[in-house]
């Protein structure tokens, strides 16, 4: 049996929920561009690079543009986002998540980030919990997206601690399967109907402790 030894977390939709952040960016982009932007097509999106989903918004606003031209817009969708972020307090950690961090590192459980997000830290430090974690990987360290498990074989390398040994909490089907393919346990965080390749599916880390992690 494999000891659980450390635990990766992806940042949004686990830790904290910065998707209504890229909502309000991509939506006043698309405005911009003159047609709408849903939350419905927001939930699309979810997992999916910047420059991917520009090219999902493109397509579906029946836009065509150059490689420059779209380089300035993901540019001004990102840069209004961070202008949000920058904004955000610790009241936006997601419930049970920084005293399930804590509760792990209590225990000697290693404790990383594994986020596509290049703005992962900043989010972080913003919200307060940038000292619980061992170890970040995020956008600026990592070029392959999920389901590739780059992301996570990083963090566990930078740990020093084999896959076997490491637990994934993923709230995206790409990222469970990013999990599942560096050979990692994974926790998923949502439906059931949707996660359901993952070892664990809980709505959130309220409903995570020390005991369900060691029964993985």
């Amino acid at each position: 049996m494999n000891k659980i030894k450390a635990c990766i977390f992806d940042l949004d939709g686990v830790i904290v929920d910065t998707a209504v952040y890229h909502y309000k960016a991509w939506k006043r982009l698309a405005n911009e561009l003159g047609f709408d932007f849903t939350e419905e097509d927001n939930e699309k999106l979810k997992g999916v690079s910047r420059v991917a989903s520009l090219n999902l918004i493109l397509q579906w606003g029946d836009l065509s543009k150059t490689d420059a031209e779209k380089e300035e817009l993901a540019t001004r969708k990102n840069n209004w986002y961070v202008e949000m972020i920058n904004k955000m307090t610790p009241d936006e950690v997601l419930p049970g998540a920084k005293e399930f961090v804590e509760s792990c590192e209590n225990a000697g459980i290693k404790t990383a980030l594994g986020s596509a997000s290049k703005n992962s830290r900043t989010i972080l430090e913003k919200v307060g919990i940038a000292h619980l974690f061992d170890v970040v990987i995020d956008g600026n360290k990592v070029s392959k997206p999920k389901p590739d498990p780059e992301v996570f074989l990083k963090g566990a390398e930078e740990l020093g601690i084999a896959p076997e040994n490491c637990v994934v909490f993923e709230d995206a089907i790409a990222g469970v399967e990013a999990a599942i393919n560096g050979g990692m346990k994974v926790v998923g965080i949502g439906s059931p109907d949707v996660l359901g390749k993952a070892n664990l599916v809980i709505n959130g880390l309220n409903e995570m402790s020390l005991e369900k992690l060691n029964k993985l």
